[in-house]
């Protein structure tokens, strides 16, 4: 039983770690996205597919045309296939500006993963994905 419950607190302290840096987005911190994301990092996402380290990363986060101003993360899922990887799965509602703008801004919503690994008993996302939820029919402009 004790190493039932050392994964599931491994899983909820993932679960914070990337609540944590989905904050740090809406608060501008880069600093603090970068505490939690490995040297090198991929991405996959709408706009293709990329590999980034953190010079990289903060010229993106500082510079890049949209904002992330608010949201929501449910249907999480921790699956840690050894003791040093996990991977989450999520849905995400979210929020997104352009730079500089006032409003709320565009909701989407997405499926998300993460994939973490535990380096010198520190945990650091290396690969994140995002994809767009089909809109229900209703919804969609024609």
């Amino acid at each position: 039983m004790a190493k039932h419950k050392q994964v599931q607190d491994t899983a909820q302290h993932l679960i914070e770690l990337e609540r944590k840096f989905w904050q740090s987005l809406v608060r501008e911190d880069t600093d603090a996205a970068l505490s939690l994301l490995d040297q090198q990092a991929l991405m996959v996402s709408s706009h293709g597919s990329m590999k980034f380290d953190h010079a990289q990363y903060r010229h993106m986060a500082q510079q890049g045309p949209m904002v992330l101003k608010d949201f929501k993360l449910g249907d999480i899922d921790v699956l840690q296939p050894t003791e040093d990887m996990a991977v989450l799965t999520y849905r995400v509602k979210q929020s997104v500006a352009p730079r500089g703008s006032d409003g709320m801004g565009k909701m989407q919503e997405m499926v998300d993963s993460s994939t973490w690994v535990r380096k010198e008993d520190q945990w650091q996302c290396v690969a994140h994905t995002e994809t767009p939820l089909e809109q229900p029919a209703q919804q969609r402009h024609h």
